[in-house]
């Protein structure tokens, strides 16, 4: 065949791939999920997802190992039916059931994943909610039986879990004042 073989061989992979890549057009761009990590400077302001200051049944217990037993969350008092809300604005990244009750969990601006049941949603994935609206509503008796209450998580990253109390909770800042006189 010699050199003139080769380059012809050359030539016609060229034009094959020069051709596929033509057929194929410009690179089609891929929908990207509305769904969103967050920064920890984003600021975003949380509210009750009861609507209101709630009682709190059971408290934020974290686990002396991020692996060990705690209550990841805490337990607000609400009535069956009640509505639940959204903490703040963000992006539903989960509405469906988990171990046999109604999750919705919420992605924010933060980094802040919140995460609320036993609600039967009335949102569905990808949607984008803002504080105060309506996710669904409390959906049986959860793990508070036999009273109704509304458990409500937040964590940051995949298993750095938050007290959600501390999200809607102003800091409390002590000042240290001079004693005046003496004696």
């Amino acid at each position: 065949m010699g050199l003139a073989g080769n380059v012809a061989g050359a030539a016609a992979v060229l034009g094959v791939v020069g051709g596929l890549v033509l057929l194929s057009g410009p690179p089609v761009e891929q929908p990207q999920p509305s769904v969103f990590t967050g920064t920890d400077s984003a600021q975003v302001e949380y509210g009750w997802p009861t609507g209101s200051p709630a009682t709190v049944v059971r408290p934020f217990e974290p686990p002396p190992e991020r692996w060990a037993a705690g209550h990841r969350g805490a337990d607000l008092a609400l009535g069956d039916g009640a509505p639940v809300l959204a903490a703040a604005d963000g992006v539903v990244v989960f509405a469906g059931s988990v171990a046999g009750r109604g999750v919705v969990s919420i992605d924010h601006a933060d980094g802040i994943r919140t995460t609320y049941e036993p609600v039967s949603a009335v949102v569905r994935r990808g949607a984008g909610v803002t504080r105060g609206e309506p996710i669904g509503t409390l959906a049986g008796l959860g793990h508070c039986a036999p009273e109704h209450c509304l458990h409500w998580g937040a964590r940051r990253g995949r298993d750095d879990y938050l007290d959600p109390l501390s999200l809607v909770t102003a800091e409390v800042v002590i000042r240290l004042l001079p004693l005046h006189g003496g004696g």
